[in-house]
């Protein structure tokens, strides 16, 4: 007989931004620790399919995982603290659930039935969570509903879960996250957290563990009201510490006794494996011996969560050459009125990827500062293209050189659509997406960094490097380090001097504390080498 599959479902209530995605991610670490598979799910109320079509500047980073859904940059996290891949059946919106009822409907699975939100839709959403655990033979399935509770947009998941819960009984947990404000030094306030409890309770579900997030630490006589007032025993409620890499928090949860009160509560054993690489890394992200600031040469400048996979991969390489990479935000649009100069005060540069023609002067003249004066540079998909760009201007002397994304009658278009994106209409997950080989040529940087020639990346764009200029790129000195082994087509390419790689790919998607990505531990070492140099 299989093994019944636990769910610890969590919840936030008060506001939002509080972190829930952290949260989970770092329950799932301890869960994890103990042995256990562990399948996060995420629910989104928004009635996109996907994230695919979701503007950074509102909605940060589109995460792209290898099966090519383009899912919630909180799926980032999970895999981070995982170190495990994910699939888009694990990514549930608003929009994918409606979308399969209507086509239901369509087709008569309903048989003449009026169809409702209870209990059609709840139904829908039950089967797909119980589906997604068992096929992928989790022990543990931990599902994150997006938004606070009391938005009109969440409430039909957080109902499927009410109706879930007295399904499975016992094997399955409701937790609470909520923010404890503070009107002065040791006066928490604890009445937003009750009122938040209540109207959670009001809709047939009790929290069992409430996390509390909150300017200062939580005093004992806070924790005490919490526990009366919301009825849960007083070592249930926990408080979510501020701390100087997201990565300590499974270690200060663990403090706290969460993972022991998971345990009794669900039936889970408690012997934990060592982690004694994870807290080896984390402590050199906590004291590093070394200090580099690195340039974001990019146009979301004003989201930072735009670029938090690059920020994360920084993070990962910085534990390997043990050094912060303290990292600025560059407005490309801004760059490009001024002076290349005011990149002297980094050590490395990374232009990332991006769509549209604003600030992309800026990208280049960026790019042609690091070339020319020996600055480490990494450039990401639609940095490797301007990249390309900026060589064949400036090198290969092809005067006017551009992507045909941008300026459309270029005289040489070096950049240019995928074939089989030309009749393509619409936008969402039409691009080339998702996990994809590369061949890496012997000899290079690129080759020696990942230290094999068959390697693996994430992708999302639809463009690409013409492989009718190809051959004048080489004739100039930039070196073809990766292809793709369909067709030939440029992935990568370096300068011959210095450290500066392009890749078609985001191997930021795929970079883990664990398992950091070999681009930019490069990035950085070569950082170290110039600064030590100097």
């Amino acid at each position: 007989m299989a093994q019944r599959i636990k769910y610890i479902v969590v919840m936030g209530s008060i506001m939002s931004g509080l972190g829930k995605g952290i949260l989970s991610s770092s329950i799932a670490r301890l869960l994890k620790k103990r042995g256990y598979k562990v399948l996060p799910i995420k629910f989104d109320g928004y009635l996109n399919v996907d994230c695919g079509t979701m503007n950074p500047f509102r909605h940060g980073e589109v995460f792209v995982l290898d099966d090519g859904s383009e899912v919630d940059m909180d799926f980032g996290t999970y895999e981070r603290f995982l170190n495990q891949s994910l699939t888009g059946r694990s990514s549930i919106t608003g929009g994918k659930m409606f979308k399969r009822i209507i086509e239901k409907e369509r087709r008569g699975d309903f048989l003449g039935r009026d169809v409702q939100f209870v209990p059609h839709l709840t139904d829908e959403i039950k089967e797909c969570v119980k589906c997604v655990g068992e096929e992928e033979k989790a022990d543990i399935v931990l599902i994150e509903v997006g938004g606070t509770v009391g938005d009109l947009e969440n409430g039909y998941f957080i109902e499927a879960m009410r109706q879930l819960a007295y399904e499975v009984g016992k094997d399955l947990l409701f937790l609470q996250l909520t923010f404890v404000p503070s009107l002065g030094k040791g006066e928490p306030k604890t009445k937003p957290t009750q009122h938040a409890n209540r109207l959670i309770q009001s809709m047939g579900i009790k929290p069992e563990i409430i996390i509390c997030r909150g300017d200062e630490p939580l005093t004992k006589e806070a924790k005490e009201k919490i526990s009366l007032y919301c009825n849960v025993p007083f070592e249930n409620v926990v408080y979510d510490p501020m701390v100087p890499t997201v990565y300590q928090l499974p270690e200060m949860l663990e403090k706290q006794n969460l993972y022991d009160v998971l345990a009794n509560r669900l039936e889970l054993r408690k012997e934990a494996v060592e982690q004694s690489e994870w807290d080896k890394l984390v402590g050199r992200i906590i004291k590093p011996t070394h200090e580099l600031k690195v340039g974001i040469v990019g146009k979301y400048t004003s989201v930072s969560d735009a670029y938090v996979s690059i920020k994360e991969a920084l993070v990962h390489a910085g534990a390997v050459v043990n050094a912060k990479a303290d990292f600025e935000f560059v407005d490309s649009e801004e760059f490009e009125g001024k002076m290349a100069k005011e990149l002297e005060k980094y050590d490395a540069i990374i232009v990332p990827g991006g769509f549209g023609k604003r600030g992309i002067e800026g990208k280049i003249k960026a790019i042609q500062y690091c070339r020319e004066n020996g600055v480490p540079f990494l450039g990401l998909c639609l940095g490797m293209q301007m990249m390309v760009v900026e060589y064949a201007r400036n090198v290969c002397g092809l005067k006017g050189a551009n992507s045909s994304e941008i300026e459309k009658e270029t005289p040489h278009p070096v950049i240019d659509i995928l074939p089989e994106q030309v009749s393509i209409m619409e936008k969402g997950a039409t691009m080339r997406l998702g996990a994809y080989p590369c061949i890496l040529k012997e000899g290079t940087k690129s080759f020696e960094l990942y230290g094999e020639k068959n390697i693996s990346e994430r992708h999302r764009h639809r463009y690409e490097v013409n492989p009718n200029y190809v051959s004048k790129l080489e004739e100039g000195g930039l070196i073809i380090s990766g292809v793709s082994p369909k067709n030939n087509i440029m992935e990568m390419c370096e300068w011959k001097e210095g450290f500066g790689i392009g890749t078609q790919a985001h191997p930021e998607l795929k970079s883990r504390l664990e398992a950091p990505a070999p681009l930019f531990v490069g990035l950085l070492k070569a950082a170290l080498k110039r600064k030590k140099k100097d």
